[in-house]
């Protein structure tokens, strides 16, 4: 009887899937049960083998086992999605490859509708938390009946013992400043949304930092602070024209902005970028390529946001938790407004 005779007259084991998968047994548990840190090739090759031998792990046992229910809840506050989706995505990568299933719970930034979730997840008896949101400003931990490991991603949780996942608002800043530097701008203006918001107020400080240390001062001597939409940047490039206008480039806080800008720009008979170069921040498709011209854009790199969430959040539920906040480097997605 050959081994592939011998593995169908049987039901396949983990040792057969390490073995067609040339790994450990060890490590053939940690990729099908989305443990550990393994290369993504490696996972890979064990979840091929063990679908090849048609390996159907006993969920229930190893939850009698564990106490694991192999489900983990992801509470979020963006209905609309835009920035929880890439997210999601992610987190569902990362927990997928060990057939761990999601719950998705949208509270639409309700506290009341949050503590149902969170008792409806209770009785479910998930095994983690990732919890996101639309903002990216700091947010309290979740108040409530549920006890277990939660992730805070996206917007950090205030309690500097817990384990959160954001973008790296400093590097996405320093990204689109140097670009433009590097291009010869050298009177450059800021336009962004509230004040009160953290991504707003952070990317302000970061670019002027920026400016800083090029030696630079803001083009108009100010920060314009608005709203996030086109309709504030169309009206902050008329009052930019109006104030400086010798400027050269403008960095926005978002790419709603950075489109209202552009055609506010174009109304006023200038040309991006060869009068003004332009970039935005958030890289949303729908908004950067519609623009004209398309925009140049920080990328938030949010599904890797989530995948990373997802891993600390198994890290954590294996009792090797990392408190703290971790930052995702951005991307700089070049287009023709620079």
């Amino acid at each position: 009887m050959t081994a592939a005779d011998h593995r169908t007259a049987r039901r396949p084991t983990i040792t057969d899937v390490a073995a067609l998968a040339g790994v450990a047994p060890g490590t053939a548990s940690k990729a099908l049960n989305g443990r550990g840190r393994l290369r993504p090739e490696t996972r890979q090759r064990v979840l091929d083998a063990a679908r090849q031998l048609n390996f159907q792990p006993n969920q229930l046992a190893q939850g009698l086992l564990s106490g694991r229910t192999w489900t983990v809840g992801l509470i979020t506050t963006d209905g609309i999605g835009r920035f929880a989706t890439p997210v999601l995505l992610g987190a569902e990568d990362a927990l997928g490859m060990g057939e761990i299933s999601v719950l998705l719970c949208d509270t639409r930034g309700d506290a009341i509708r949050e503590q149902h979730y969170l008792r409806t997840l209770t009785a479910r008896r998930i095994d983690g938390l990732i919890v996101t949101g639309r903002r990216t400003d700091p947010r309290p931990p979740l108040a409530g009946p549920l006890e277990v490991p939660t992730v805070y991603a996206f917007a950090p949780s205030t309690d500097p013992a817990g384990i959160s996942v954001v973008s790296d608002d400093r590097h996405g800043t320093q990204l689109a400043i140097g670009h433009l530097t590097g291009l010869g701008r050298g009177r450059i203006a800021h336009v962004t949304g509230p004040a009160h918001h953290a991504a707003a107020a952070d990317r302000a400080t970061h670019a002027v930092s920026c400016l800083e240390a090029a030696g630079l001062p803001l083009a108009t001597g100010r920060v314009h602070y608005g709203e996030w939409s086109e309709a504030w940047g169309r009206q902050a490039a008329r009052g930019i024209i109006a104030t400086a206008p010798d400027t050269d480039a403008v960095f926005c806080g978002n790419d709603q902005i950075a489109r209202g800008v552009t055609d506010g720009l174009r109304e006023s008979g200038l040309r991006v970028p060869d009068d003004l170069a332009v970039v935005g921040y958030d890289n949303w498709d729908t908004m950067a390529l519609a623009a004209r011209p398309p925009l140049t854009s920080v990328d938030m790199n949010l599904t890797e946001v989530g995948r990373l969430a997802a891993l600390k959040l198994l890290e954590a539920i294996d009792g090797r938790p990392d408190p703290g906040i971790h930052r995702i480097p951005c991307q700089l997605v070049v287009r023709d407004s620079t």
